[in-house]
């Protein structure tokens, strides 16, 4: 490229003029001095080039930006580390009242009083734990002896709709047989005053009569009573069990709420899905009348589960699903017998096409309950327990898998000529013993007891039976249990997406991933705020709520996207395009610009020795 010069004073003045001219009396070195002033064209392209090349970085970097909504990172670590170290505590409020037929007992109240509570501080835990009963709990003991009155107040402020001496409890008929009608009767009485309050308080109702032994009832509400003579020989010990055994800690073993796993999906539905399964139809086909079930006994349960899960049931009927094992025949019992260590080959995965339910896909737990039906050539078809017994209920549950019931036809208990390969109704009363073995099962699955009695340290109780399958403290200890898992499954999931989340800075994050998790830390704070007054269905419902939308960000279908990679993938993908170029722009306005200034400062040197020679003539 040829240089670009001017010279303002003579632009048409050449390199040999200007040495030809008679005033310069110095050398003139072509090499350090120029007599032309440089030109900027060159230098001004080079630049423009290297600018607009500079500026489409910025637009580069705008079209592979990656959207990222803010989310709460500050909050997702405060809630998990309260969680950790601050467990839910749900209130308990306790009662207790004696009530003395004969009015000339006498004892001391005071000894009584200190009595039940050491027993009760014997058998709570003595570190806390969610949901667990500690020394979060009111107690009250109320005394009834005739005419004359006692209440005292041992731990905690209690509520003031409490049962006051004189209420009316010593007018209900306690030595009756009919245990249905007292607990309703303590219900009139006790239920309906609390229920400002959310009803939960759990009271003990001890009565010391004439009747030999001690009898010990556990109501399908919040009430328990012990009638009999001895009773008030062991009343502290038996009402400390029942309010914290049972009424707390729902009858389990452990006797603490550990953060396991519950029946309930990740979106806090549950599908029951029931299956009659005929294993052989060239024998018998036999179908049922589900709605009669779903409408008339499925219905209350649904409902008094509401507050935990989402509940909805199908159903179906499927042919040729023989089992996956063989059974023996026993001369004793006339009976085919399957003996109960080949329990898990009894299901046959592949005969048996269970999972066609359309949240199959989904996060919803899916609870299989199974009547099956067997051939003529193994009926009937009797489950062996590992004692040598024979099964009662003719069942068997897989945990968190469901439950399978065997029934077998009455035609097979005749003699082998009688068949009827025609389709066949079960009747209303089989549906009903049906239904009966799986709402054992059900509650077995929930952790609970699936038979009417307790035994106990103290006492052996009667446990009454409520219509929707589960009594109102039994609701109230799944709901603490549901709650205490529920916000511990929502901290973890939404830790695990804060950890995620910053590790991958390129990670897109829509803005309905951010809603959801604002909304689930919402309905976290909601649920420990009902938690921690005594709401224990309203904090089941929002710790459902928290863990469905922890669970919903999480998962997220945009979350899953490609374009999440790093920085540095970034890099190596573009820097060969742009990089060469790049290098060879900067390059050239470098050289462009050394060039420059150089030939300036030649120009610049030539000026100084011309006007030094002018003024030295």
């Amino acid at each position: 490229m040829a240089e670009i010069s001017s010279d303002p004073s003579n632009p048409g003045q050449n390199v040999s003029d200007v040495l030809n001219t008679p005033h310069t009396d110095f050398d003139f070195d072509p090499k350090t001095m120029r007599n032309t002033k440089p030109g900027s064209k060159r230098l001004k392209l080079t630049l423009c080039v290297l600018f607009s090349f500079l500026l489409s970085f910025p637009m580069l970097w705008k079209s592979v930006e990656i959207y990222r909504s803010p989310l709460p990172f500050r909050e997702i670590q405060t809630l998990s580390d309260h969680i950790q170290s601050n467990p839910v505590l749900f209130p308990f409020h306790f009662q207790a009242i004696f009530i003395l037929s004969n009015p000339n007992n006498h004892f001391n109240p005071d000894l009584l009083r200190s009595k039940l509570f050491s027993q009760i501080t014997k058998l709570t835990s003595p570190t806390p734990k969610c949901g667990s009963c500690t020394a979060n709990f009111t107690l009250t003991v109320a005394v009834e002896a005739g005419h004359s009155a006692c209440r005292l107040h041992s731990f905690g402020e209690p509520l003031p709709c409490l049962y006051k001496c004189g209420g009316g409890i010593g007018q209900i008929n306690f030595d009756s047989d009919d245990d249905e009608a007292v607990d309703e009767a303590l219900e009139s009485v006790l239920g309906n005053a609390c229920s400002s309050f959310g009803g939960k308080v759990y009271s003990v109702v001890v009565v010391v009569n004439e009747e030999k032994g001690v009898k010990a009832v556990v109501g399908k509400h919040r009430h328990a009573w012990i009638v009999g003579r001895d009773a008030l020989e062991t009343a502290e010990e038996v009402a400390a069990e029942v309010l914290v055994k049972l009424f707390a800690n729902g009858g389990r073993e452990e006797g603490l709420i550990p953060s396991e796993f519950m029946p309930v999906g990740a979106d806090g539905k549950i599908v029951l899905s029931f299956s009659l399964l005929n294993s052989n139809p060239g024998d018998w086909i036999y179908d049922w009348d589900f709605e009669l079930v779903d409408e008339n006994l499925l219905a209350p349960v649904l409902e008094a589960l509401a507050p935990i899960a989402n509940i909805s049931v199908e159903s179906q009927v499927l042919y040729h699903t023989p089992k996956a094992a063989f059974s023996s025949w026993d001369e004793n019992l006339h009976s085919h017998i399957f003996d109960a260590g080949y329990l898990p080959f009894f299901v046959n995965s592949n005969e048996w096409h269970l999972d066609t339910s359309v949240a199959a896909g989904g996060r919803s737990k899916i609870l299989q309950f199974v009547v099956y039906v067997p051939s003529r050539n193994e009926c009937p078809l009797l489950l062996r327990l590992p004692d040598g017994d024979v099964s009662t209920t003719n069942g068997f549950i897989s945990p968190m898998w469901g439950g399978v019931m065997v029934w077998n036809p009455k035609s097979c208990l005749k003699d082998s000529e009688y068949n009827l390969p025609g389709r066949h109704m079960l009747s209303t009363e089989d549906l009903h013993k049906i239904f009966e073995v799986f709402m054992g099962q059900f509650r077995q699955l929930f952790g609970l007891k699936s038979n009417s009695l307790y035994v106990g340290a103290s006492s052996t109780y009667n446990l009454l039976a409520s219509e929707s399958g589960f009594t109102e403290w039994e609701l109230d200890f799944l709901s603490r249990q549901h709650t205490c898992f529920s916000l511990h499954s929502s901290a973890t999931t939404l830790s695990s997406l804060s950890r995620l989340v910053q590790s991958l800075p390129r990670m897109i994050i829509m803005d309905d991933i951010g809603k959801q998790v604002k909304l689930s830390l919402e309905a976290e704070k909601s649920a420990h705020t009902n938690a921690s007054i005594g709401a224990y269905g309203a904090s089941a419902v929002c710790s459902r709520q928290a863990r469905s939308l922890a669970e919903d960000a999480f998962y997220h279908p945009s979350i899953m996207s490609v374009s999440y990679f790093s920085f540095e993938h970034c890099f190596a993908v573009y820097s060969p395009f742009f990089l060469p170029v790049g290098m060879h722009v900067l390059l050239a306005a470098l050289r462009e610009w050394r060039r420059s200034k150089k030939e300036n400062a030649k120009y610049a040197l030539w000026s100084s020795q011309v006007k030094a020679a002018s003024s030295s003539t």
